[in-house]
């Protein structure tokens, strides 16, 4: 099955705990269609770069999954319809991270980088 990066971002007035469940349902859809998701990564509450619909600050979620393209599809299609989703952006990936993201603090190269 391909493998997919998905981050989404959703408003600020919703609490963390609406955030987790909100990633929940969408990671329910994959593991319904019989795919799995891998990693979920919760970013937090950040500063936009530009306003989105009056608001100036968002909570970042990243998902990385293996699934089949017609439950990316459906998931893509619920943030669309949901009013608490203000920008999603999914990509197909070659191979999985390893370890965190570059947001909660790991980098590969940055370390070998600093070793040096």
């Amino acid at each position: 099955m391909p493998l997919y990066e998905t981050v989404f971002i959703a408003r600020q007035e919703l609490s963390d705990a609406q955030v987790k469940t909100l990633t929940e349902d969408f990671c329910k859809i994959i593991t319904d269609a019989k795919g799995k998701v891998h990693k979920t990564e919760f970013w937090g509450l950040k500063t936009l770069a530009y306003k989105i619909n009056k608001a100036r600050k968002a909570h970042y979620v990243l998902v990385e999954l293996e699934t089949p393209a017609e439950a990316l599809l459906e998931v893509e299609r619920q943030m669309r319809l949901s009013d608490d989703v203000l920008r999603y952006m999914s990509i197909k990936l070659e191979k999985l991270s390893d370890g965190p993201s570059i947001m909660m603090g790991g980098s590969r190269d940055t370390e070998e980088k600093e070793a040096a």
